[in-house]
C-alpha cells in the first residue's frame, strides 16, 4: 500500500524558529538622517507625538515631513491651533525645500482649527463630549474628502487644554488615531512640554496611546546650545535610542550622532 507523503508541522517558537517578521510599508520623513535610524522612515498609518519644549524645532520638523510628502504627491494636511497658516507659509518660504507651487496646487493643506472651532460653534472653553465629537467627526471627513496620507496637528497640547479630562482625552486619541489608520494617513501631533524629564505630554496619557514619540530637546554643552532629537519609542520598528544633534539649516533637517563630552544640561 502506497504511504501517503507527510507534511512536517508548522515551526513554533518552541523549535526554536519564529515565522518570517512582517514588513511593514513605511512612511519616509523625507530626513535623511531620521529615516536612517527608523529603518526607511514611520510605519504607515502610525500616530506620533513630537514632543519638546520651546525652540527645539518641533515645528520645522513637522513641516519639513509634509513638504516631503507633498513632493512625493501625497496629500499632506497642516491643522494649525497656535499660528496663522499665512506665517506658518511665510515662515516655510525661508527654506529652500519649499516650493509654494506645493500649496497652490492642493498638494499642502493648511487648516487653521480656531476657524473651524466658529464656524462648528465650539466656542467653550471646555468642549463637552458632543462637541469632541463633533471635532473628531470633522477632521475624519477632512482627511477622507481630501485623501490625505500625512497629518500634522500643532498642538495637541492645545487641543487637549479644551478637552482637560484624562478619559475624554484618552478616547478622543483612540478614535483619531483608528480612523486615521483606517485611511493609511500617517500623524505627527506636536506636544508642547517643559524641561522636566520623562514626561512627554501634558497628561501622560498621551505618550502611552500614540505609536511613537520622538523627543526634541536643547542641550547647554559647554557655552553652546545644542537641538537633540531622540527617538523614545516606534511601534512596528527596530530603532536607535541614541541622541542626535539636529541643524535647522534651508535645505532641511540635518542629524548627526551626539558625541557626549564635557557637561551638559537639558532644557
Amino acid at each position: 500500500m502506497e504511504v501517503p507523503p507527510v507534511t512536517p508541522p508548522a515551526a513554533s517558537p518552541a523549535d526554536g524558529l519564529l515565522p518570517p517578521a512582517t514588513v511593514l510599508e513605511r512612511c519616509p520623513t523625507g530626513i535623511e538622517g531620521l529615516d536612517s535610524i527608523l529603518e526607511g522612515g514611520i510605519p504607515r498609518g502610525n500616530m506620533v507625538l513630537v514632543a519638546g519644549s520651546v525652540g527645539t524645532g518641533k515645528t520645522t520638523l513637522c513641516l519639513e515631513f509634509l513638504v516631503r510628502g507633498a513632493e512625493r504627491s501625497e496629500r499632506s494636511l497642516f491643522l494649525s491651533v497656535t499660528e496663522a497658516s499665512q506665517k506658518l507659509i511665510q515662515n516655510l518660504s525661508t527654506f529652500e525645500f519649499f516650493h509654494r507651487d506645493l500649496v497652490e496646487n492642493g498638494s499642502l493643506v493648511f487648516v487653521d482649527l480656531p476657524k473651524v472651532y466658529d464656524r462648528l460653534g465650539l466656542g467653550r472653553e471646555e468642549m463637552t463630549s458632543e462637541e469632541i465629537g463633533i471635532l473628531l467627526r470633522t477632521i475624519r471627513d477632512l482627511v477622507r474628502s481630501l485623501g490625505v496620507q500625512r497629518l500634522v496637528l500643532d498642538s495637541l497640547t492645545s487641543v487637549c487644554y479644551r478637552i482637560r479630562r484624562e478619559e475624554q482625552i484618552r478616547d478622543f486619541m483612540l478614535r483619531l488615531g483608528q480612523e486615521l489608520k483606517e485611511v493609511g494617513c500617517t500623524s505627527l501631533l506636536v506636544s508642547e512640554i517643559g524641561p522636566l524629564p520623562g514626561r512627554y505630554s501634558l497628561h501622560g496619557v498621551e505618550e502611552a496611546i500614540v505609536d511613537g514619540v520622538i523627543l526634541l530637546s536643547n542641550i547647554h554643552r559647554m557655552g553652546d546650545i545644542l537641538r537633540v532629537l531622540q527617538i523614545i519609542k516606534m511601534r512596528g520598528t527596530a530603532h536607535s535610542q541614541a541622541q542626535f544633534v539636529i541643524q535647522l539649516t534651508p535645505i532641511g533637517i540635518l542629524m548627526a550622532p551626539h558625541l557626549k563630552g564635557g557637561r551638559e544640561a537639558t532644557a
